[in-house]
């Protein structure tokens, strides 16, 4: 009744945001396993409906949605575990359609920060989620249609980095006593990001706060240059800044 009104400037509109918190509601409060299997068919139609609420201007109902959705997927029921999956690779499957078949981008990005949340939030990690995660693969592998594209091999690469985020937060745990051992874990982390600016950067930040908290300010302040840097190379290649990460070497040549 109200879609030419959901879809007013590109669906970044207040109804929207109220349609899509009311779906999200069904997710935050305890639902029966049945009643869950009809929240996430609700969702499958409205991510197919409205996919620009999801993947272009803010990121904010994306990251919500990935969340939550991450959140099932460690759920106690073996069949909600198998639904929130379905719906997940459902959702990076509209995203490379929506990119016109060239990357999964966003959900990788919210993904990848909804995971890092959730490890402090609720604990997630064990053989549940990991189960999960297998599903998503096995879908990947059997989908006929996208054999010929780059889209199974994106899927694959983004199971592995929630993997690997997974273990490194797990050693950080061990570690967390041990600030030298910590920070490395942070910064083998961050560069493994090397291809995506915005983790590269939300590790290089949180790197900063454990120097900081531990009186190291020079570490700290070379992390935040390299987080300038990272932005003024990004600005460069948009054409809205001449130096890039150069501008920086008169601080320190380690900004190479």
């Amino acid at each position: 009744t109200f879609q030419r009104q959901l879809q007013q400037s590109d669906c970044q509109n207040a109804l929207m945001k109220k349609v899509f918190d009311t779906h999200m509601l069904f997710l935050q409060v305890n639902q029966s396993a049945a009643a869950l299997k009809h929240v996430f068919a609700a969702l499958r139609l409205f991510v197919g409906k409205f996919p620009s609420a999801f993947f272009q201007g803010q990121a904010d109902l994306c990251g919500s949605l990935c969340y939550e959705i991450l959140k099932c997927c460690n759920h106690r029921s073996r069949s909600t575990q198998t639904e929130a999956s379905a719906l997940l690779y459902f959702f990076m499957r509209k995203n490379f359609e929506f990119n016109k078949q060239k990357s999964i981008v966003r959900s990788h990005l919210q993904l990848i920060k909804a995971v890092s949340q959730l490890i402090a939030d609720a604990g997630i990690g064990g053989s549940r989620f990991q189960h999960s995660l297998a599903i998503i693969n096995n879908f990947a592998n059997g989908d006929k249609q996208m054999k010929n594209v780059n889209f199974p091999a994106e899927v694959k690469d983004l199971t592995k980095r929630i993997r690997t985020v997974l273990m490194a937060t797990a050693q950080m745990k061990e570690h967390e006593k041990d600030p030298e051992m910590l920070v490395d874990l942070q910064y083998s982390l961050a560069n493994s990001y090397a291809s995506t600016p915005e983790l590269r950067r939300t590790w290089l930040e949180s790197m900063a706060k454990i120097h900081a908290r531990n009186g190291d300010l020079s570490e700290a302040a070379m992390c935040y240059i390299h987080i300038a840097a990272l932005i003024a190379e990004y600005l460069k290649r948009k054409g809205l800044f001449s130096m890039g990460w150069p501008a920086f070497l008169s601080i320190t040549p380690n900004i190479k």
